[in-house]
């Protein structure tokens, strides 16, 4: 190449200069390192600066630069204007190039060898010569190799003798004309072809970065333009030099794998498939350069151009073969590759033919290539799908199958997202092919595993879904590309795994086994029941947590199945939860104590009287003993406990709703996956019997769900108002309905009882859920009004309110109300107000004079006995108004219950706080119960407010 530049005229190559360190991470490296050094003085700087490129790209030394161009520039001195070739170059190198220029003897005599091998190949083999000419070659190339006879026996002068002899020859091939006629041409265009094309591809490959191999250098083109200049001397055309690059191209390729010289291959290879009709010299020039191929069983001669053309449609077809396995992960190459093939064309399947198949037009040659292409390559991947699943099962105790299926999964993924796009081109069917070759595969696996399923174990859940799955995604997309326009008809059919005429039985008889199994699991968890929170945050009971946890798993296991859930096994599955949360339900209904078993029964009716009769027998209250079971169940039913209790059932009240939602969208998932394959597989039978009547569906939900709701409801609302009756009723019953008002109001006020309502309030707070925390506090709320209520209509002998006792009895209700309302953080006031009003009610009735009391006794008694309006509510006025008159310090009204009803005085019975030393013991352990012997039956009030109506109403006095 030197040579040629320095021979070639300057005007043909750019003047501008060049910062070469851009061109090479080499050459910039190298600069750093060596001292610039004295370049002989060329035509052009541009030849020297492209020379120094080429040198630093095939890493010659610059003391042997130095050296070559020296000996070059002398002989372009003495050739000026001349074409020069091969031999001549060889020749003119020896001549001047001693054992002296390089850095040690090896070197030397490799390059000295390396020259003789050159003209050797060059002259050596030629037809032209003489027999006598080709003997004088050999020997005079012998003695060159010869080192001690060269370099020490011989003198200068007869080494130019044994030089000019070599030369007297060549100069006789370099006369001979060309064999083709084309302008330019010389005798080595077709002598010495091989050795001309091979050094073309050595400076080719220059242009490659060599400290980065899949990158060219910047300055390619710069170079490649230069190499122009020994395209005379090489023979080298422009459809030559486009079949060469891109094989070099191609080649750096195979070895680094960087996508961008496949892409430059491609277009250099393009230009030699699209050139139009040449010049028919250079087409008889082109066709003499034969190269030879083995095949199987004989030899074949092609052209250059289809020699190339051949091997790398040979790489092609070989990478194809296995297209998943060369390019699963790299799919952007598997586009360019098939583009490689579309221009080289593609080996033929019968051996015996030489001419490559082109894809420029569909035909059954193409069709039937492509789709052997996809048989192998899905073959192979199943294959090592195969071995993967069966190797990372051991590791995993996963079941091969469904390893398997979602290996198929991915490689069907990569087929329709990848492969099929481009080879739908030329085979449309290649989808459907790759669908029922991996259908094929997993189900010739699948059907022994399917014939041994008797139970729903664990490698049936894990293989089930993911054939189900896999089958599904493979019917789908064999149906979708059946639809597509097919070069020809493709007739099998995929035929189905029937997962679920197999699995369907074994999902009924797991649920009826569950059924049995969880209802147990749900008892025994009741039992073992402490009703302690799971966690400050999470205080609910432990139980329900694992409850609703089995409950999950099971719909998990059943919907993870990814089958088609018919009407029966829905059923099946709701009755497990219905059975299991309303055996829990009840379970807790039937622990709680009916708060109204919390009451004290009302102590006897009786006038107030001023003073007591000192020879009087005083009558004691008598109290009853407290049922055993019911102390029982209330020695386990603490506050602490109750709350846990209720805070439970708010949870369940949650869980019923969140595992509602998550069966019916998981139906609705199962659903819309059966639809569409119903709609592809067009089965109107499937359709019609599963679970697509939304109807029914519902209406099952409703039955199963709503009982649930209406039970927890229930279940709430007793553990609620029980919550309220046992902190006022029971614990606090001493303090509330037994020392309230007791002798005095003013001596026995509210506020003392105010300090352990609050205490039981923060403790009640501090273990509820913020959504029940208003349910319990409102309750404790009604239950102390209602507490209030009996204090002052039931407060027996030892409570009687004076006209001056009312507004401080005003005060204390107006003090429990805001109590209770907490300055707008507590409940809210209209809800507190409502609740008083019967307190309020009863107060003002305190506030009016005896006789508008009686007088209104009078009215309601005269209405019970008319039957007008509603008699219970009459009945209840004229109770109340009876017990007002019987708590009222007024003689008037104790005159007229002595007269009409003959009420004992309230002096004939004792304190029972004064006799009773330990009552506050009792009342906190029993429920106080006043003697029935001793008190006014309450049935009997209506009999008694009826008998003394006729002589109401004829008493003037009243």
């Amino acid at each position: 190449m030197i040579a040629s530049m320095l021979l070639s005229s300057v005007d043909a190559y750019p003047t501008q200069r060049r910062k070469m360190e851009k061109g090479s991470k080499l050459l910039l490296s190298l600069k750093r390192k060596e001292k610039p050094q004295l370049q002989p003085q060329t035509s052009s700087n541009a030849h020297s600066e492209v020379i120094n490129m080429i040198r630093v790209q095939m890493q010659i030394s610059s003391k042997m630069d130095t050296c070559i161009r020296r000996n070059l520039v002398q002989l372009a001195q003495l050739r000026t204007g001349e074409q020069i070739d091969l031999p001549q170059l060889a020749l003119g190198l020896l001549v001047g190039i001693f054992k002296s220029d390089f850095p040690n003897e090896k070197l030397y005599i490799k390059w000295k060898t390396r020259q003789a091998n050159l003209l050797e190949e060059s002259l050596c083999f030629s037809r032209g010569l003489e027999k006598n000419e080709r003997a004088t070659l050999r020997k005079c190339l012998a003695t060159i190799r010869e080192s001690k006879e060269w370099d020490v026996v011989m003198s200068s002068s007869l080494r130019i003798d044994v030089l000019s002899s070599i030369r007297h020859v060549a100069s006789k091939l370099s006369s001979l004309p060309g064999r083709c006629g084309i302008e330019a041409e010389t005798y080595y265009w077709t002598a010495i072809y091989h050795l001309n094309i091979r050094l073309y591809e050595k400076l080719l490959f220059g242009v490659f970065d060599v400290l980065d191999e899949g990158q060219l250098i910047e300055d390619a083109s710069s170079m490649l333009f230069h190499l122009k200049s020994i395209w005379s001397t090489l023979g080298i055309t422009e459809n030559l030099h486009s079949a060469i690059y891109g094989w070099v191209l191609f080649q750096q390729f195979v070895s680094t794998g960087e996508p961008s010289l496949l892409g430059s291959a491609i277009k250099e290879l393009q230009k030699v498939t699209s050139t139009e009709e040449g010049n028919p010299k250079e087409d008889l020039y082109l066709s003499r350069l034969v190269c030879s191929r083995q095949t199987i069983g004989a030899e074949i001669h092609l052209s250059l151009s289809k020699a190339i053309f051949t091997s790398v449609s040979a790489w092609c077809d070989d990478k194809l073969q296995d297209y998943h396995l060369h390019f699963g992960k790299k799919p952007r190459d598997f586009g360019m590759l098939v583009s490689l093939a579309s221009t080289v064309g593609l080996p033929p399947s019968d051996s015996t033919r030489t001419e490559l198949i082109k894809l420029d037009r569909l035909s059954d040659d193409v069709g039937d290539k492509i789709q052997s292409y996809v048989q192998n390559s899905i073959k192979g991947a199943c294959a090592r799908a195969a071995h993967f699943a069966y190797v990372k099962s051991h590791g995993e105790r996963t079941h091969a199958l469904a390893l398997l299926a979602n290996e198929l999964s991915v490689i069907a993924k990569a087929e329709i997202n990848e492969f099929v796009p481009v080879f739908s081109k030329w085979l449309p069917e290649c989808m459907m092919i790759s669908a029922m070759l991996l259908h094929r595969f997993y189900g010739e696996r699948l059907t022994p595993f399917l014939e041994g399923v008797s139970s729903l174990s664990g490698d049936v859940r894990k293989v089930v879904p993911a054939a189900y799955m896999l089958e599904e995604e493979l019917t789908q997309l064999y149906r979708c590309h059946s639809k597509s326009k097919l070069h020809k008809p493709y007739l099998h059919k995929l035929k189905n795994y029937e997962v679920e005429k197999v699995i369907k039985p074994v999902m009924l008889d797991w649920l009826i086994s569950q059924h049995d199994h969880i209802l147990q699991w749900t008892r025994r968890a009741f039992e073992i029941e402490e009703w302690e929170p799971v966690s400050v945050h999470q205080r609910h009971a432990p139980s329900i947590v694992e409850i609703f946890r089995i409950i999950e798993e099971t719909v998990s296991q059943l919907f993870g199945l990814h089958l088609p859930v018919d009407i029966t096994h829905l059923q099946a599955l709701l009755s497990i939860i219905y059975h299991s949360l309303d055996t829990y339900l009840q379970r807790i209904y039937d622990q709680l104590v009916d708060k109204k078993l919390l009451y004290p029964s009302a102590p006897p009716l009786t006038r107030f009287t001023e003073g007591v009769m000192p020879a009087m027998k005083r009558k004691s209250l008598e109290f009853a003993e407290p049922d055993n079971k019911m102390v029982k169940k209330l020695a386990e039913l603490t506050i602490p406990k109750l709350c846990i209790r209720l805070n439970t059932l708010c949870y369940i009240q949650r869980q019923i709703s969140a595992t509602e939602d998550g069966i019916r969208n998981s139906l609705t998932l199962v659903r819309s996956s059966l639809e569409k394959r119903s709609k592809i597989e067009a089965n109107e039978a499937e359709e019609e019997n599963s679970l697509t009547h939304s109807e029914a569906v519902d209406e099952l939900f409703a039955t199963t769900y709503d009982s649930l709701r209406e039970t927890n409801a229930n279940c709430i609302t007793k553990t609620r108002d029980l919550i309220g009756a046992r902190v006022i009723f029971w614990d606090l019953r001493d303090m509330f309905l037994v020392q309230l008002y007791n002798g005095t109001v003013e001596g026995a006020r509210l506020e003392r009882l105010l300090p352990h309502i609050d205490t039981v309030l923060d403790n009640v707070c501090s273990l509820s859920y913020e959504d029940s925390r208003d349910m319990v506090v409102l309750s404790i709320c009604r239950s102390a009004l209602e507490a209030y209520v009996r204090v002052l209509l039931d407060g027996g002998p030892t409570r009687a309110y004076s006209d001056s006792d009312i507004p401080l009895m005003e005060e204390d209700l107006s003090i429990l109300k805001e109590f209770f309302i907490a300055d707008g953080e507590g409940l809210p006031r209209s809800l507190v107000e409502q609740e008083a009003k019967q307190a309020k009610e009863i107060l003002d009735l305190y506030s009016l004079e005896s006789e508008m009391l009686i007088q209104m006794l009078m009215t309601a008694s005269e209405l019970i006995d008319m039957g007008v309006s509603s008699e219970q509510r009459r009945l209840e006025d004229a109770q109340t108004l009876v017990r007002v008159l019987c708590h009222k310090k007024d003689r008037t009204a104790s005159k007229f219950l002595k007269r009409q009803y003959e009420f004992p005085m309230s002096s004939e019975y004792e304190d029972p706080t004064s006799n009773h030393p330990v009552l506050s013991e009792i009342v906190r352990s029993t429920s106080t119960r006043w003697s029935l012997t001793s008190q006014s039956s309450f049935s009997s009030i209506k009999k008694k407010i009826q008998d003394a109506t006729s002589e109401i109403r004829n008493n003037s006095g009243w």
